[in-house]
């Protein structure tokens, strides 16, 4: 970042100019190394290959002979799903580079802060009456620290570590129930019960959870979590285990807050959906004499009516992309504006309203709130 005195390149790897040698060769040519650590755990099978193979090809090509590759992989790439084959390809792209490279395939990484699949553990460690594991919780998994994910790869740029895929993880091994049950200590949280959500439940709701695009509520989730995310760290390589890092930096009030707000961003995003596509229908199905009976706007009959069903039909346009996870930020602004654009024309056609002892406008005011809180969620970067 330039404030932090270092240029930043800022690339969209969908965008098909980085699947072109030429648009990297300015910034490649002179590195002395470069770290891939792009890479996504849903997406269509165009959004992966653009990810995982056409843009980091083009990034190969672009380098000197006398760089160094580091690629940050995954462990437990050998099941035949969408995610581990490109990973898998993704790694044998390294053979085609100009230069030599080095694979690491961390587990689970933990970090100070967090993102994707740490933030769900920490949201499900905050879950205020029970502590949900997926299966049994029995699963193994050994959590590394980000900082030791990146101590290893200084080493690979050096060269101390190099060539075939290096399984990377964290020195304590324990189960998930005690990965969710340390996180919620940590948080200062006192325990709940756990509960062992059924497989069959647990994968119900990763499919919701990747048809609605809930973030790293999803299939692939699930999956890794049912099965375990445990490795066995090359020798050549040291870390910490969870109770090491875990106690060097304790939880403040922006950790708890995070890992309770987590799993309120999809849940905002699904109930304002609700909000408007039952807005939707309503104005859009109701017979014509409830509409023209519901609000005495002054309009001409005509005109009340069909602002009514140009309503509905905007509402469920809204309600749409909600569910469909389309440009969240920009609908969050778009939901703004018509919640303030109804609730200022019906100030000026039917003030009476602010005073219907139902709140008729009166709840806007909370309803912006939300869509306030929303639009903030929906930015992670």
């Amino acid at each position: 970042m330039r404030s932090q005195g270092f240029e930043v390149l800022r690339a969209d790897l969908a965008d098909p100019k980085t699947h072109k040698a030429g648009f990297w060769q300015p910034h490649a040519r002179d590195a002395v190394a470069v770290v891939n650590a792009a890479g996504l755990l849903e997406g269509s099978e165009t959004a992966f290959r653009t990810v995982h193979l056409d843009a980091p090809r083009a990034l190969y090509r672009a380098m000197g002979a006398e760089a160094q590759i580091v690629l940050i992989s995954a462990i437990g790439i050998e099941a035949e799903t969408r995610f581990a084959r490109f990973r898998r390809a993704g790694e044998a792209l390294l053979d085609e580079a100009p230069c030599p490279g080095t694979i690491l395939r961390p587990g689970l990484v933990l970090g100070e802060t967090s993102y994707g699949g740490s933030s769900l553990l920490r949201a499900l460690a905050a879950m205020p009456l029970v502590t949900p594991v997926v299966g049994d919780g029995a699963q193994p998994v050994n959590p590394m620290h980000a900082g030791d994910l990146a101590a290893l790869v200084v080493q690979a740029v050096r060269g101390e570590i190099a060539g075939a895929p290096f399984d990377t993880g964290g020195a304590e091994r324990v189960t998930q129930a005690d990965l969710v049950r340390r996180l919620r200590s940590w948080m200062g949280l006192p325990p709940v019960p756990l509960w062992r959500v059924p497989l069959p439940l647990a994968r119900l709701m990763g499919r919701a959870g990747t048809a609605l695009k809930l973030g790293p509520i999803s299939q692939s989730a699930v999956a890794q979590l049912e099965h375990g995310i445990a490795s066995n760290p090359a020798p050549e390589t040291t870390t910490r285990g969870l109770s090491d890092y875990l106690a060097a930096r304790p939880a403040g009030t922006q950790d708890l807050w995070h890992a309770r707000l987590y799993l309120m961003k999809p849940a905002i995003r699904l109930v304002l959906a609700l909000l408007w596509l039952v807005s939707g229908l309503l104005g859009l199905l109701l017979p014509a004499e409830t509409v023209l009976a519901s609000v005495d706007t002054g309009l001409p009959d005509a005109a009340a009516l069909a602002s009514g069903r140009l309503g509905g039909a905007l509402d469920l346009g809204i309600a749409a992309a909600l569910l469909a996870g389309w440009r969240l930020r920009m609908m969050a602004w778009v939901q703004i504006a018509v919640v303030a654009g109804y609730t200022a024309a019906l100030t000026v056609l039917a003030p009476a309203l602010w005073l219907d002892p139902f709140g008729a406008l009166l709840k806007n005011l909370p309803i912006l709130m939300l869509l306030a809180i929303h639009l903030i969620l929906e930015r992670e970067r």
